[in-house]
């Protein structure tokens, strides 16, 4: 089975602050990867033979709650 990993905005924040770029994290929030788009993330991830899931709102962020995320 395929590792789960997050594709995350950054800096952290609520809607409409800008993005500076984009983090591929593990379920520990540990940073495996960062990129300028998120594209590029979902890339990498499955490149690297990873299941990328991206927040459906970007302040929902809750790793342990599967509603926050989509896969992609």
């Amino acid at each position: 089975m395929s590792k789960s990993v997050y594709v995350e905005a950054r800096p952290r924040g609520r809607d409409g602050e800008p993005i500076s770029y984009y983090v591929v994290e593990d379920q520990a929030s540990s940073v495996l990867h960062s990129t300028n788009t998120q594209a590029a993330g979902i890339r990498w991830a499955k490149t690297c033979g990873y299941v990328p899931h991206v927040a459906r709102v970007r302040h929902l962020d809750d790793k342990r709650k599967p509603d926050h995320w989509r896969k992609v």
